[in-house]
């Protein structure tokens, strides 16, 4: 099966994620915790306009009735999860939790993206449910 340019989800929103989590890293560079970055990053989402909410809180259910909570980092757009990791590597944990939020969410795409010493690197994650 190839990919075309077509079945990329969001692409636009994409771009503008992608390019400011690059310039987060750029001003800060690497050895912060978390919540700094994610501090930088809902500046720079603010300064470039994007609609997006901080620890959303998502309820998970089995047949309708609640059985936990989870949080999301960012919910941008109403459309796209952000999950903010520091370290080296994506951990199988980590891919995994992003998925399980949008499964919860019922969203199609999430970004996990890791605070390297070496830069900044991201996945998109797809909910193919």
């Amino acid at each position: 099966m190839e990919i075309t340019k077509k079945d990329i989800i969001y692409p636009k929103e994409c771009y503008k994620i992608i390019g400011i989590l690059f310039d987060v890293y750029n001003e800060l560079g690497s050895n912060y915790q978390e919540k700094y970055y994610q501090r930088a990053i809902t500046i720079a989402f603010k300064k470039a306009g994007l609609k997006f909410k901080q620890q959303v809180f998502i309820p998970l259910k089995y047949k309708d009735s609640k059985i936990g909570n989870y949080f999301l980092d960012f919910l941008i757009e109403d459309i796209i999860v952000l999950e903010i990791k520091k370290g080296d590597y994506f951990s199988r944990l980590n891919i995994q939790q992003v998925l399980a939020y949008l499964k919860a969410s019922n969203l199609k795409l999430g970004i996990l993206a890791n605070f390297t010493t070496s830069g900044i690197k991201f996945k998109r994650i797809v909910n193919i449910n």
